[in-house]
Formats: C-alpha cells, sequence, structure tokens
C-alpha cells in the first residue's frame, strides 16, 4: 500500500491529471469490502441533453444522420469554437480523449449537449403547465429531467423533508427498459448488473439525503432479477435502517415460462427510518377474511328455544313484558311469576298488549334476562320490540347480549343513532390488524388495477407495466395515514401512480400530502426505431411530444385531477377500492408541470436566470400559494408561504410585511454579509425560518454530487 502511495505521488509530480486519476481508482479499490456487495462504480454517468443551446466549451454528442436508426458517435468532445461552413453554423471540435488526438466540424444541429455526472450543474425548473382545482392545497409537482440532477436540486428545496420515498426503478430484465450513458443496456451485457447497481447507489446516496431521519420510509419495488443484488445494497447505503421484504402477487394467473415456475409476484422492500414503524391495517393482506368486523350490532331473540329453558327452571325468567298498542313501544316490565300464578290472572294496562316467553305450541319458557335486567336495558336502549304492529302473536322482543354492551361500553362499537323505540343502532369498529410479509390482493393486480386504470384515464395510450394504483395506495397507507401533510418523493414515476395514489388518500381523510414525482421524457426503444425513420431526433417537437413525461405522465394526473380524458371527455369508470367512486369526479388538488434546465455559470452568476430558481424557492417554502418570478423592484416581496428580501436597506419594511403574512414560513435574505444577515434574521417573527442566498446565486444553486 505504501508502495502504491509513493509511485502515486511521483505520477502527481508528472502529470497532476493522471495522477489524481490514479489516486481516485486506487482509492475506490481499497475500500471495497472483503465480503458483503461489490461491483464496478464504471465511468460516472452522462446524459444527453436534446434541445438545449451548444455553447463554447461545452461537451457533446455526435448524433446520427437523420433517417438513419444506428448509434451515433458515443465519444465526448470539446467545443472550441464556431464557424460557418456553405451558409451553415459549425461547431469546431476537439476530441476529450487522452490517447488521442482528434478535430472535426459538425453544423450544430448534429451535436447533442451532454452533462456529465462529475460536472457542475447549475439547475433551474421552467413551468410547462398546472391544475388547479384544490384551493389554498400545496401543489403537486412533476419536473421532466434527469432524475439524478433533479435530485441533486431537490437537496436544496427537500433536504431532510421527505416523509416517504416511494420507487419503482428499473428491473434490469435484459429488455431495453433503462439506459445507462445514453445507450439500452441489454441482457448480453457483462456488466449488466454492476451498471444497475452504481446507477441506483448514486441516486440512493443523495435520497438518503433527503429523507426526514427521525421518521421516514423507503419503498423500493423490484423483482427476481435484482431483489438480492438491491437488497445488499440496501444494507450498505443505509446501515441504520430497519429492513423488511414483502411478496407481493400482482399477475395471480402467472407468467408463461416454459419450464420455468410461473411467476405471479415481484417484491417491495421497505427501510424505517427513527421511529417510523407499519401501522395496523384493517385486514392483514393475505387476501384471507379474517374478521367479521365493521357488522351490524346483533340483536337477539329474549325468548330462550333450548328445550331445557322452560319455565319450572328458572321462575324469575317468567314474567309479562307490555307492549304499547298504539306505539308499538314497551310500556313496561312485570314481575316474575311464580311457578303457581298463572298468566292469565296478570293484570295488563290499559292500551297494552301482554308478551310471554311462549313457544307457538303454547309451552311455557324463560326469557334470556330476568326482569330488571330488562328494565336497565330498555333504559339503556339496548332492548326492542319486533313486529309490534302483530300483536301478541307475531310480536318478539329482541335485546343485545352482555358481550355487545361491553364491546358498546369500551368504545368497540359506533352507535350511529336510534331507532324509533330509542334502540340503538350501530356497528362494530373495524380493529386493525398488522399486515403479513405475503401479499394477496385482488385490488393489486397490476393488469386490472393499473393497466385499465391508466386506460380508462389515457384512452388508447398506452405504457408498459404500470403499477397497480391501490397496491402503491396501500404501501403509503401504512405509513402516512395519520401524516395529512405528509411529502411523498417518487423519482422513477414513470406513468405517474405515486401522485395519484397521494390524491386518492387526500380524498379519503381531507389531507393535504403532496407528491414530487419525477421522470425523463425519453421515447420508447421501439417509437424512437419508428420516429428515427421519419428523420426526427430527439430534441424534434415532433420527437418530443411521444416522451414518457409529455405523453403519459403530465397528461395522466391532469386527468385524474379534472376527470377528463386528454381529448375533454369525462372518464369512464369507478375507482373500486376502498371507497367508490365516479373517476370523472376527479380530485379537489393542484399540480404544476416543470421542465429541468441546465443554467451557465454566467447567467446565474448575474442573476438573469431568477425565473429558472424561483421554483426551487418556491418548492423549499412548501409548494402552496403564490410564486415570487421575479427580482422585487423595490427590493423584498412577500408572498402566502415565503419571502425575499434582496435589498438590506428594506429589511424593517421586510419583516413588517412579513409579521402580518401568518402563513409564511420561510424568509429568503439575499446578503454576502454574516453580520447583516443574521441582524435581519433577529428581528422577523419566531416562526419564519431565515434563509440566506448569496448575492452571486452560484454558491446557492451549484450541485456536483458525482465527482
Amino acid at each position: 500500500m505504501s508502495r502504491l502511495t509513493e509511485l502515486i505521488a511521483q505520477a502527481k509530480a508528472n502529470d497532476p491529471d493522471l495522477g489524481n486519476d490514479l489516486e481516485s481508482e486506487f482509492k475506490v479499490l481499497s475500500s471495497r469490502r472483503s465480503f458483503g456487495l461489490n461491483f464496478e462504480r464504471h465511468t460516472p454517468e452522462s446524459v444527453e441533453l436534446p434541445g438545449r443551446p451548444v455553447r463554447k466549451g461545452g461537451k457533446v454528442h455526435v448524433l446520427p444522420t437523420r433517417g438513419s436508426t444506428a448509434k451515433g458517435d458515443q465519444r465526448l468532445w470539446k467545443v472550441e469554437g464556431f464557424a460557418k461552413v456553405a451558409g451553415v453554423r459549425h461547431a469546431t471540435l476537439q476530441l476529450l480523449d487522452e490517447t488521442e488526438s482528434e478535430t472535426s466540424s459538425v453544423p450544430i444541429g448534429d451535436l447533442a449537449v451532454v452533462a456529465e455526472f462529475k460536472d457542475y450543474i447549475y439547475p433551474g425548473l421552467v413551468s410547462t403547465g398546472k391544475v388547479e382545482r384544490g384551493g389554498d392545497k400545496p401543489y403537486h409537482t412533476v419536473i421532466n429531467g434527469e432524475n439524478f440532477h433533479v435530485l441533486e436540486a431537490l437537496t436544496f428545496t427537500h433536504r431532510g423533508k421527505v416523509d416517504v420515498i416511494y420507487i419503482d426503478p428499473p428491473y434490469n430484465s435484459g429488455a431495453k427498459d433503462w439506459k445507462y450513458n445514453n445507450d439500452y443496456v441489454e441482457g448480453e451485457d457483462l456488466y449488466r448488473h454492476s451498471k444497475w447497481l452504481a446507477m441506483m447507489e448514486r441516486r440512493l446516496l443523495i435520497a438518503k439525503e433527503l429523507l426526514r431521519p427521525e421518521e421516514s420510509v423507503l419503498i423500493v419495488t423490484i423483482d427476481e432479477k435484482e431483489y438480492l443484488r438491491l437488497g445488499l445494497l440496501l444494507e450498505q447505503v443505509f446501515p441504520e435502517a430497519r429492513i423488511q421484504m414483502v411478496s407481493t402477487i400482482i399477475k395471480p394467473e402467472g407468467t408463461n415460462r416454459f419450464g420455468e415456475f410461473s411467476r405471479t409476484n415481484e417484491y417491495v422492500y421497505f427501510l424505517m427510518f427513527g421511529i417510523a414503524k407499519v401501522a395496523a391495517n384493517i385486514d392483514d393482506m393475505s387476501g384471507r377474511e379474517i374478521s367479521e368486523d365493521n357488522k351490524p350490532i346483533e340483536w337477539r331473540n329474549l325468548r330462550r328455544r333450548e328445550n331445557t329453558s322452560i319455565r319450572s327452571a328458572r321462575p324469575n325468567q317468567f314474567y309479562a313484558i307490555f307492549v304499547d298498542s298504539l306505539s308499538g313501544k314497551i310500556h313496561s316490565v312485570g314481575d316474575a311469576l311464580s311457578l303457581e300464578v298463572k298468566r292469565d290472572l296478570v293484570k295488563v294496562p290499559k292500551g297494552c298488549y301482554a308478551l310471554f316467553p311462549l313457544k307457538p305450541d303454547g309451552a311455557e319458557m324463560l326469557w334470556g334476562v330476568t326482569p330488571e335486567s330488562l328494565r336497565w336495558r330498555i333504559k339503556e336502549g339496548y332492548a326492542r320490540i319486533e313486529n309490534a304492529d302483530g300483536g301478541p302473536e307475531r310480536a318478539g322482543v329482541q335485546y343485545l347480549a352482555s358481550g355487545t354492551i361491553q364491546a358498546i361500553e369500551e368504545g368497540n362499537v359506533e352507535i350511529t343513532g336510534r331507532d324509533e323505540q330509542g334502540a340503538v343502532l350501530g356497528h362494530f369498529k373495524v380493529s386493525k390488524v398488522m399486515p403479513k410479509t405475503t401479499w394477496n390482493k385482488a385490488s393489486h393486480n397490476a393488469q386490472t388495477s393499473g393497466t385499465l386504470i391508466l386506460t380508462a384515464l389515457l384512452s388508447g395510450r398506452k405504457f408498459p407495466f404500470p403499477k397497480s394504483l391501490y397496491a402503491v395506495e396501500d404501501s403509503l397507507r401504512f405509513f402516512i395515514s395519520s401524516k395529512k401533510e405528509a411529502t411523498i418523493l417518487d423519482f422513477f414515476s414513470g406513468s405517474g401512480t405515486t401522485a395519484q395514489a397521494v390524491m386518492r388518500l387526500n380524498k379519503q381523510d381531507g389531507g393535504r400530502r403532496q407528491s414530487i414525482s419525477i421522470t425523463n421524457n425519453e421515447v420508447g426503444a421501439d417509437e424512437q426505431n419508428a420516429l428515427r425513420k421519419t428523420n426526427l431526433r430527439a430534441g424534434d417537437a415532433e420527437w418530443e411530444k411521444w416522451g414518457i413525461c409529455d405523453y403519459i405522465t403530465k397528461p395522466r394526473i391532469a386527468a385524474a385531477i379534472t376527470g377528463k380524458t386528454p381529448d375533454g371527455s369525462d372518464i369512464v369508470g369507478e375507482y373500486k377500492f376502498t371507497d367508490e367512486f365516479p373517476m370523472a369526479e376527479g380530485f379537489s388538488e393542484n399540480a404544476e408541470f416543470f421542465t429541468l434546465t441546465y443554467e451557465t455559470p454566467v447567467s446565474v452568476s448575474h442573476n438573469k436566470a431568477f425565473a429558472r430558481v424561483a421554483p426551487l424557492l418556491w418548492m423549499r417554502a412548501g409548494s402552496r400559494g403564490r410564486r415570487i418570478n421575479a427580482l422585487p423592484k423595490n427590493g423584498f416581496e412577500v408572498v402566502e408561504a415565503y419571502g425575499l428580501l434582496t435589498n438590506l436597506d428594506q429589511a424593517d419594511a421586510f419583516c413588517d410585511a412579513l409579521k402580518k403574512a401568518p402563513t409564511a414560513q420561510i424568509a429568503y435574505i439575499v446578503s454576502d454579509d454574516d453580520r447583516r444577515f443574521q441582524s435581519v434574521a433577529r428581528g422577523m417573527p419566531a416562526n419564519v425560518e431565515a434563509v440566506r442566498l448569496y448575492e452571486s446565486y452560484l454558491h446557492n444553486f451549484r450541485f456536483t454530487f458525482g465527482r
């Protein structure tokens, strides 16, 4: 080890860049575990940014010619300058490869800007639309962008604030279900598993910073191809978590596999942090009928029916019950009759008739309780007459058994009212049980509760393997049923199932939970080939409209809220789960859609990009109310959720405005002077958090977790 350190030091002296690279690789090798999960971290990922302007000093890929289905040049080039060739603007390129030197001149339109994960990024957000039906409720946000970079941006807005992260990452099936460095990872790739692990690890490390350490949950779904490696990775990244894995049936009919077991299930990892724990549920998720809870209280016939319950067995339980002929209510209860007293001798109150515990053949039996006990039950509403208008020949007496009365007194029965006789009406409350680790719920079927629901929302649009809406809803409910203002993040949001599940939970209990959905606008592999044959490329408007975010995610969330399909028709069908109502009702929710931008240091440092970072300030303040989209001309501005102070000479007026905004929670103070920042912060209301922004903005919004 010491010899290697010396050699690296020598290499640094001769070639600093080479020495640094060698040292970096040495650190990776030396940090490898002697046991557990070891994998190649690979060259940091890069992502193409179609539509982004090509700038001098930037990195680019050369795209394939239009109409070609071949892969483009995946080598990285640096833009050295620009020149016009035959009237067309070209970029002069230098190959970024130390082993060979090569230059090229390529038309600007044939280049795609590339962001490497080791580069600094300056993210911004551009709004691309919104849906507003939720009044003052916070907004659900959907962000179109590379999820690694969006996660970096969220470390500014949501560090330590996320209650639940739910993700359904690519399953690495060997099909074209995900990309690494702008190319699909296929089944024959020898490094398929380590590339997938490297991709997941980078994102999970940032996700760790977003979770609320005192109480939060990470939920990850996976199938059998990577569940073992994923489990080890989760243990290594989150050693402090309590981890459980659930097996859930998503396709009861199974998959068609010759010579293999027919797979019906997938797996769900639950990682609980801090005091987070699974909440009891109304069933155990196994699909079994385990309880008769929620049933109406049982009214029993007061007359004993067993042959041994004759009058002579217990004379104190043979007596008359007098019923008012007009009202049908119990008028009074007579005293017990001794054996020698004939029932015909009992005096009946005027306007009443008498009921005795008689069998149809006239045999004298017993009432189920003594006169004293029945009088008490009548007073409490625990006894009543059945078929009172049928007279003594048809009327009967009903009562509540002692077990039911005990359940009422212990609060296990919900009393919903009283009938015309004053008898209680109610049902047993649902008792809750802990869910099992094997789920078998018909509602979790990915076809009926996933594909068919998406088809109803987006008629004619297809998305491969959407999750069951109700399976996601159940998974979230275990942890946020009592958290009505929880924040839920999904950074592999796909079709947007998680956001819709959060909206359903809000409808059920009036919650104000908000979701953050991150997806890219990738076009499916098959669709890409078809579009390329028509001379289209990524970045073209006709190409981008078929991307997952624009074609599926955003329209789905809009449809779920409005209750209308993209063509304006009412959605046909009903939600059929814990509650049933027409999908056309929609939800009382707000949502806004954004696209991640990559700002230049120059525009950020000169405040030209404020409109792009304004949504980040708004999101940090809770994604609610009006947004400050431009630098305030008078030096400050205060809206519902937050305030912004750019001129410290206006500090007193700013603090006064904050005091008049009771719902404001954050104050952004732009200052490079720490003492002046602290002075302003001391003058603000106690319930307002002071957040310092540096005047250059470079320090505030520069991220690089990929180094």
